[in-house]
């Protein structure tokens, strides 16, 4: 077995493989940048080495830095996590090449994979079903629009070395796919170093279907079964589970039989994911799910496989990367329960989803629970930063049937706390308990079709109103302790010479609210959570959503930058990669007129009404700070 181990990543994966690690008795080594230099990964491995200044192009994904870390620390393997280096068959055979243990599949079978054109005419090879399309060597725009019209629109353009959302995008009509095609081969360019794409014929009714495969240098090769990832947001996945919903046996054993041919084709070893794509618009039919791609790595959603089946496949790949075959034959693996997961983003999705960053003040992700698992790479007090993906945390809730699962999961999302920085956790509890989720009525478009419902905050009762409304007046009258019993004489309410009152001004995120004074018994208590801040101010959480009670205006507590008043700031540190529109510009609600880089993705910047170019700050190739006004728009008259 592996005695020492160099995690070349960052955040809750890197954390994760450290947890394991630390059970096999395995001496940790982590890598940070100069933002890193405090994160939680950092301070929980047996040792870090610096491995350069904040981008990641200059940090984690310098390969002679992490080699060298390596040999400086006398680790004895390299485990790549997801993301970065974890699929550049480059860097996995110079770790090989430096006499280091690889934590994943040979290079070989990367590279065999790691394009999506090619990679899918080995699949047809191997008898693994692809979806229509073109994936030929000619990348010249007319001839790749004409391409689109022979497939028919709509169409997928996907870069060939794409993943995780990024160099994809759909397109409905002929007259997009120039802009389309440019947008996704400059961000397929800034992720991955190419931007040769692929078009696929867009599945009208699609659900995501992945199955999790092993191998080993034995020639074993098993499944653990399949995922859904059916909900997604611009092709990033929000919510997976395990097994697949409305998935009968029969298929199952199709689909995951394909899944290990298509391991077996490349000899593969270690972890690793096969994706299909489902025309779920009669059910799930094994003639109806076809390859999309192979995950050479460790996926995000991995937890949930492993809540199911019983398995950590961390150690599984630490087992196999020392050369043992793998713990389990196919026939000890099995299915127990349901599982699902949700990706935790510093995202606010009031303002179309845009990063948050800042220190998090408050960080409680809820109600602890056996059957509820948190991966986080953060705590209360770390920073997020800009420069890097905006994910907090996994969250994965398991139960005997779906229907439990659900339920556990968004009743902690309920009560999770998170202050100042903005999550997508109430976001999340409205696709949890939406009834089409529910009633496993999915497919890939759900979000985009009912993003606007799945954003906006539920009303604020008087019931939860009065609860928080009471506990800040007691508070604030030094008459009950944060968590305290109640006072022996309550005097709320009181008024002299006046009848008492039976509500009192209070003020929900800057809005004046009347709060009705509740009368709750010492036996019954409080069922809203609240925090207390340091100003004497109440956080609390309604179906996900951070609201903050005071007896006053909280200055700086407000709209999030939702541009109410036309003026459009940059939400965080970045590069204007595309300005769209002039001064003087007419412009409708919705229109693009900035579009941002940063944490690896691009953000369109659009107008929030009719109205018209006043000014103009943005430059395209320009960077710009948090906070920078880039377009102010004048409402139109009347």
């Amino acid at each position: 077995m592996i005695t020492s181990l160099l995690i070349a990543n960052r955040g809750e994966i890197a954390c994760r493989i450290i947890r394991t690690a630390r059970k096999l008795g395995i001496h940790t080594v982590a890598v940070y940048s100069d933002a890193d230099a405090k994160a939680l990964h950092v301070r929980e491995a047996d040792e870090a080495v610096h491995i350069g200044p904040s981008p990641a192009a200059e940090s984690y994904l310098v390969g002679e830095k992490i080699i060298a870390a390596a040999k400086e620390t006398g680790a004895e393997a390299i485990h790549p996590g997801y993301g970065f280096l974890s699929e550049n068959a480059d860097f996995a055979q110079a770790v090989i090449d430096a006499g280091l243990i690889w934590v994943g599949p040979k290079p070989e079978s990367i590279r065999a994979m790691g394009l999506k054109d090619a990679a899918k005419t080995l699949m047809d090879e191997a008898g693994v079903p692809t979806t229509p399309g073109y994936l030929g060597e000619n990348q010249d725009v007319d001839f790749l629009a004409e391409q689109a019209e022979a497939i028919g629109y709509p169409v997928l353009i996907k870069a060939v070395a794409g993943g995780g959302g990024k160099g994809m995008r759909k397109v409905e009509a002929a007259e997009d796919f120039s802009d389309a095609l440019q947008s996704c081969r400059r961000e397929a360019k800034a992720a991955f170093g190419n931007d040769i794409v692929l078009l696929e014929k867009w599945i009208e009714s699609p659900r995501h279907i992945e199955v999790q495969v092993f191998g080993d240098s034995h020639g074993n090769v098993v499944h653990l079964f399949e995922r859904d990832c059916s909900l997604q947001r611009r092709h990033q996945k929000v919510i997976e589970e395990a097994p697949a919903p409305g998935m009968d046996e029969a298929t199952r054993e199709e689909v995951c039989a394909a899944a290990v041919r298509a391991a077996k084709a490349v000899d593969y070893e270690g972890a690793g994911t096969i994706e299909f794509i489902a025309d779920a618009s009669d059910g799930l039919r094994a003639d109806r799910i076809w390859f999309m791609e192979m995950n050479t790595r460790l996926q995000v959603e991995h937890p949930v496989t492993e809540m199911i089946t019983g398995q950590d496949l961390v150690e599984w790949q630490l087992h196999v990367a020392s050369g043992e075959e793998l713990p389990c034959k196919q026939e000890e693996l099995s299915i127990s329960g349901h599982a699902i997961e949700a990706r935790l983003y510093a995202e606010n999705p009031a303002t179309g989803f845009l990063p948050s960053t800042g220190r998090l003040e408050t960080f409680d992700l809820g109600y602890a629970n056996e059957m509820y698992r948190v991966d986080s790479g953060v705590m209360a007090g770390d920073i997020v930063s800009p420069h890097y993906d905006p994910m907090l945390a996994k969250l994965i809730y398991q139960g005997d049937t779906r229907a439990e699962a659900i339920e556990g999961l968004a009743h902690n999302l309920a009560g999770i706390m998170i202050w100042p920085v903005t999550t997508n956790a109430g976001f999340i509890h409205a696709c949890l308990k939406s009834d089409t989720f529910r009633d496993a009525d999915l497919d890939t478009g759900f979000i985009g079709r009912n993003e606007e419902a799945l954003t906006q905050p539920p009303e604020l009762d008087d019931k939860t109103l009065g609860e928080v409304a009471d506990r800040l007046l007691l508070r604030q009258a030094h008459e009950l302790p944060i968590d305290g019993d109640w006072p022996f004489c309550d005097m709320r309410g009181f008024r002299l010479n006046r009848e008492p009152a039976d509500s009192v001004t209070v003020y929900v995120d800057k809005e004046a609210r009347k709060a009705p004074l509740s009368a709750f018994s010492v036996e019954r208590g409080y069922t809203t959570r609240a925090h207390e801040q340091a100003d004497g101010s109440f956080l609390f959480s309604q179906a996900g959503h951070i609201r903050r009670l005071a007896t006053a205006p909280v200055a700086g507590f407000g709209t999030g930058g939702l541009a109410s008043d036309g003026a459009i700031l940059s939400p965080m540190p970045g590069k204007i990669i595309a300005v769209g529109v002039a001064e003087g510009d007419t412009v409708t609600k919705g229109d693009k007129l900035v579009t941002l880089e940063a944490m690896k993705m691009e953000h369109s910047l659009t107008a929030p009404f009719d109205g018209t170019v006043a000014e103009l700050n943005a430059e395209t190739g320009g960077q710009v700070s948090e906070g920078t006004l880039l377009v102010q728009i004048a409402a139109n008259d009347g």
